[in-house]
């Protein structure tokens, strides 16, 4: 697959160079050419209601080589790809309302253009511009970045900036800069950078592509249901797209941990070894990876990890029991969301102690923080808490006051249902997308405690039940990274998916064959195991030979 991804790659760089020689942006004329790009892209070229979008700066960058840092927040965050030379061009999109914020973008140009864009998804809340030069999520840490492979690429703040001292989710009291966070901006952004690539190389490019992950995953997914027409190819990673649900599991999980029932460091370790134990080798090795995080939960029995007397600090008191069966439960509506939907599942068991931020990880970055929770949310609580909460104050009661204890989503049934109709993916209607031959690559890492993992998979079993299951298959592929956290730790979590994903919309080869591989974050990248990429349902079984080796197991049922 690689040889026929890089075959269509320099095909099109051929393509590219043969018929924009012309263009304002090329190698014998880069520093003019991307001088020339600083005009304004007017409002007419965006397929929204909005103002025009301004260039701020147009600035050619010299070629830099790859750079790893010491620290980051997680293994990729450490590096630095190397750039070719290119183009970054600078700006923002005027809003609407002029209490609202303006969409800031960045766009980044190569001097030898593949004909391609990859637009990349957010985080979090986003407030944060995305610069477009990173790795993609869960790419190889050896591979080349898009923008050194050709591919002009994008990326977005989503129409608001975080600000000091203020709760990222200050922003959603504007209901503009809530819609461009929901949606609008990344259509936007997109319709803005065709008009600049249009501008640069005399032509629109031949294929476009969006990347994300968490929040960009949910964006990804977004475009695929509200923009059918807007990408030919999509990769969502862990996408947050059962988004109301999953903020009211932060707020009832958490809840579940105060007094009591918070679980303290010491015990997130005493369940996650537990959950070894039932669960580890019933793939065929001990390896510390939950390979069958599904059978797990009818082997692990977290009531016998009750304290038969006093709480101590080998067991687990009843609350903190009751906590882990609350996060291990669906959370159920007594109305329907978005699309039906009256429940958000539960997540785990798996991946309970697993490094992922610094020294924390697992529960204690997402669920059980370094303290309990506490009111107004900490940011040493957990991440779930602190996004949940939040959310909760800012986007569905409009109150940042509001009382965490006494909230009761019935109580805020409107606002609810209109917030959840802007931010929540989970249309399964990809008819559209589909038919004008879109492609799109989901995946799940199972060890996943900023969402649940189960979200996607339901989700991807909707399309199946709306599209059947031998047309899903024919656009739409869903994989699973069995003992992987939300940020890619925990075990393989890594693959080539944006050459499976151009590979399979410019060749029409399904993606087939990929490995998930763990690796060292210093160069020469070491891969230390490797997985088979498994498609939902299948699971890795461990059949034999080196435990670090791909081949040693098969996809099964």
């Amino acid at each position: 697959m690689m040889m026929n991804t890089q075959t269509l790659l320099l095909l099109a760089c051929a393509a590219v160079a043969a018929g924009c020689s012309q263009a304002p942006l090329r190698a014998d004329n880069a520093a003019a050419g991307c001088a020339g790009l600083t005009g304004p892209v007017s409002a007419s070229a965006i397929g929204l209601p909005s103002g025009s979008a301004t260039i701020t700066s147009a600035t050619l960058v010299a070629a830099a080589p790859l750079r790893v840092a010491e620290r980051g927040p997680t293994p990729a965050a450490t590096i630095t790809p190397a750039t070719p030379e290119y183009c970054k061009v600078l700006g923002r999109i005027a809003p609407v309302d002029p209490a609202a914020p303006a969409i800031q973008f960045q766009v980044n140009l190569p001097t030898n253009w593949n004909g391609r864009s990859v637009q990349y998804g957010g985080g979090g809340f986003n407030g944060v511009l995305i610069t477009g030069l990173s790795l993609l999520p869960a790419a190889r840490f050896e591979q080349t970045a898009p923008l050194a492979q050709g591919f002009v690429t994008v990326g977005t703040d989503s129409g608001h900036q975080n600000v000091p001292g203020q709760p990222p989710q200050t922003f959603a009291l504007n209901d503009e800069a809530l819609l461009n966070f929901a949606h609008a901006s990344y259509k936007k952004v997109r319709d803005v950078s065709v008009a600049l690539m249009q501008r640069a190389y005399g032509r629109a490019p031949s294929k476009l592509y969006f990347a994300g992950s968490s929040e960009g995953g949910r964006e990804g997914l977004t475009m695929a249901q509200r923009y059918p027409a807007d990408f030919d190819g999509i990769f969502s990673r862990v996408p947050v797209i059962h988004w109301t649900g999953l903020q009211h599991a932060g707020l009832r999980d958490g809840l579940a941990l105060v007094g009591e029932g918070w679980i303290p460091p010491a015990k997130v370790k005493l369940v996650h070894e537990a959950v070894l134990a039932a669960c580890d080798g019933a793939d065929g090795v001990a390896d510390g990876v939950v390979s069958d995080p599904v059978g797990c939960r009818a082997r692990f029995d977290v009531a016998k990890l009750q304290c038969t007397g006093a709480d101590a600090p080998t067991c687990l008191n009843a609350a903190q029991v009751n906590a882990v069966r609350t996060l291990h439960s669906p959370l159920r509506f007594n109305f329907e969301l978005a699309n039906g939907l009256r429940e958000y599942p539960g997540r785990g068991p798996s991946a309970e102690g697993l490094p992922s931020f610094g020294p924390t990880g697992g529960w204690q970055s997402w669920w059980t923080g370094a303290s309990a929770p506490a009111f107004p949310p900490r940011s040493d609580n957990g991440i779930a808490w602190f996004y949940g909460a939040g959310a909760i104050q800012y986007f569905y009661a409009k109150n940042p006051n509001a009382d965490l204890k006494a909230y009761r989503p019935q109580d805020h049934l409107p606002r609810l249902r209109e917030v959840s109709a802007l931010m929540d993916s989970t249309s399964p209607d990809l008819s559209a997308f589909h038919a004008r031959g879109g492609k799109l690559i989901l995946l799940e890492n199972l060890g996943d405690y900023a969402q649940s993992p189960y979200a996607g998979i339901q989700y991807f079993e909707s399309v199946q039940k709306r599209l059947g299951a031998e047309r899903t298959a024919s656009f739409a592929r869903l994989y699973t990274a069995p003992g992987v956290d939300h940020v890619g730790t925990g075990g393989p979590a890594n693959a080539d998916f944006l050459g499976a994903l151009v590979a399979w919309v410019e060749g029409g080869q399904a993606p087939t064959g990929l490995q998930l591989v763990e690796q060292s974050a210093k160069p020469p990248f070491t891969v230390q195991r490797a997985r088979p990429l498994c498609e939902w349902p299948l699971w890795p079984r461990y059949r034999g030979g080196d435990a670090a080796a791909a081949a040693s197991f098969e996809c099964t049922r």
